[in-house]
């Protein structure tokens, strides 16, 4: 097989990322591995921003960027988490100890929580076996878990974290003030949070506690992890299915859906109508990702149904005017009246109202491969790559895509190392390492936003030579559709001197099975997670991968474990 232009530029991607990860490490992290900034507490400038920064490092090297990626990444993680736990801001009560206490945020939202950890998710994909990182996952689950005596976070007998800031000092209930929303340095811009004082009780964005349990089983598989998620998950389920299908955003101390706000479903911050004037409504931000790991730890995919639950409550509130249909932002008071407001065309924002719900109508559809769920997808916000363009190729009416989206990408990195990134107000700029169209085309993976989530793919590769995660040297994979019955993958070999030998793995953790594969019109039985794929110099072939999907436990042990 003559390599195809997409299989060169994926190549050729995999390669910059060593190139794009040192630049930004000489330009922006000091020979401790710390980052040239102060350190700051809040909203707009902490350290979750530079771990989002460079969130894709581990991850383009679990799908075969260079060594040297995952190195320099382990340089910043490791000096960011020293800098910010020696960061002691006196005039910030949840600082006074450090920004982030035995390594973890002390006590703050799970909307920047979660982003700050993605990568560190991302990291056990390629280094399962590292040994500080499997005692960080149990730790930091531990403070869910309530192993830490300081760190009295979750209530077992009412199933419910106590508080919208929690970490490893424990649950904050008592009013919060600006100055901890977004602490000192700039008290106008903290105004916005004057309003925003009752954070007592749960919020779904503290479902995104479920990934650090998730990420503990993945490693260790110790089975106090995935029964304290299913349980937590559960909690929801059942508030969910007595609220009429909509997620409540606060659930008091006491147990009780609106229990801190006079009874309202929809009261909260970050809620269905967030009193605070930037109007965030985060509800779906956990969402997706908890009950989407519950159906994979538990094998049930009636978990989703929950997710599209909430999704047709959406879509059923919607409005149609001059032929275009328009979906509600907020649900509660406004004008007098209680329902459903802030109508608007698509127009969802990720630091706005119900900003996951483009990528909540992708992950439906990739769910359940329903015609109802494909014809539901919304367009991405302009500040985000074409996801869409994806699911046009998977369906194959937009041929071209893979090579389209994996040039756009380079250029985006091109620009940042010429200067003409966008730059953080903490003193750092973005990371020219691509890694987006890389995981939607090798991988058949979508969700990638950062939240702070676990990967859901339709396969994985390895090195069986070099024993390593990722494509191996010369490799290149396309994942061209996905169909409830399996995937058509084309795998080449871009060397013609050299033969390869790549293991494919169904799903991210193995959790899926290949039942049998059809390569040049011959159908073999595989009946494993895992198989071993040899390719000739120069060969390449179109394999059609018959699967059963959730079949196996999920596990991040490479597959010869």
């Amino acid at each position: 097989m003559t390599p195809p232009d997409w299989a060169i530029a994926e190549r050729a991607m995999l390669a910059a990322a060593a190139e794009g990860a040192q630049w930004w490490v000489d330009r922006y992290v000091r020979p401790d591995g710390s980052l040239n900034i102060d350190p700051l507490w809040g909203v707009t400038d902490g350290p979750d921003d530079i771990m989002e920064s460079i969130r894709g490092w581990p991850f383009v090297y679990a799908m075969g960027a260079p060594e040297s990626v995952i190195r320099n990444f382990e340089r910043v993680w490791e000096g960011h988490l020293r800098q910010f736990g020696q960061a002691k801001l006196p005039a910030i009560e949840l600082a006074r100890d450090g920004i982030f206490v035995k390594e973890f945020p002390s006590s703050f939202d799970w909307e920047h929580n979660g982003e700050g950890l993605q990568a560190f998710y991302w990291y056990g994909l390629g280094k399962p076996d590292d040994a500080i990182s499997r005692t960080r996952a149990r730790r930091f689950a531990g403070f869910y878990l309530n192993e830490d005596p300081a760190a009295p976070n979750y209530d077992p007998q009412r199933k419910i974290i106590k508080s919208l800031f929690n970490g490893s000092i424990g649950p904050v209930t008592r009013p919060v003030t600006p100055v901890d929303w977004d602490g000192d340095q700039n008290p106008q811009r903290a105004t916005r949070f004057t309003t925003s004082t009752n954070i007592r009780g749960d919020h779904p964005l503290n479902l995104l506690t479920v990934t650090l349990a998730t990420h503990a089983y993945l490693l260790t598989h110790d089975a106090k992890y995935k029964r304290w998620a299913i349980e937590y998950v559960d909690a929801w389920r059942d508030r969910a299915l007595a609220n009429g299908g909509n997620i409540p955003s606060n659930v008091g101390l006491d147990g009780k859906i609106g229990g801190e706000w006079s009874g309202k479903w929809y009261g909260g911050i970050f809620g269905w109508n967030s009193p605070d004037d930037g109007l965030r409504n985060y509800v779906l931000r956990g969402v997706p990702a908890a009950f989407g790991q519950a159906a994979m730890l538990a094998r049930d995919m009636r978990y989703v149904d929950i997710i599209r639950r909430q999704v047709d409550n959406i879509f059923g509130a919607a409005r149609v005017e001059n032929g275009q249909t328009l979906l509600p932002h907020y649900y509660g008071e406004k004008d007098g009246k209680v329902g459903w407001y802030g109508y608007h065309p698509g127009e969802f924002y990720p630091t706005g109202a119900l900003g996951n719900l483009p990528e909540t109508t992708i992950e439906l559809y990739l769910w359940s491969f329903a015609p109802a769920d494909l014809q539901r997808i919304l367009p991405n916000p302009p500040d985000r790559r074409n996801v869409q363009g994806w699911i046009e190729f998977l369906q194959g009416t937009r041929p071209g895509y893979p090579l389209e989206a994996l040039q756009q990408e380079t250029q985006q990195s091109a620009r940042i190392t010429a200067g003409r990134g966008r730059g953080q107000p903490g003193g750092y700029g973005p990371s020219p390492v691509a890694f987006e169209s890389l995981a939607n085309l090798t991988l058949g993976s979508a969700n990638l936003y950062g939240s702070g989530d676990v990967v859901r793919s339709q396969v994985r590769y390895f090195d069986p030579e070099t024993r390593r995660a990722g494509l191996p040297e010369d490799v290149a994979a396309l994942v061209e559709k996905i169909t409830p019955e399996g995937i058509a993958l084309t795998l080449v070999n871009t060397s013609t001197a050299s033969a390869r030998r790549v293991t494919v793995q169904a799903g991210a953790y193995g959790e899926h099975q290949i039942l049998s594969i059809i390569a040049g019109g011959k159908t073999t039985p595989i009946n494993a997670a895992s198989v071993e794929v040899r390719l000739a110099p120069g060969g390449g072939e179109r394999l059609t991968m018959a699967m059963k999907r959730y079949a196996n436990d999920p596990t991040l042990a490479f597959p010869w474990r």
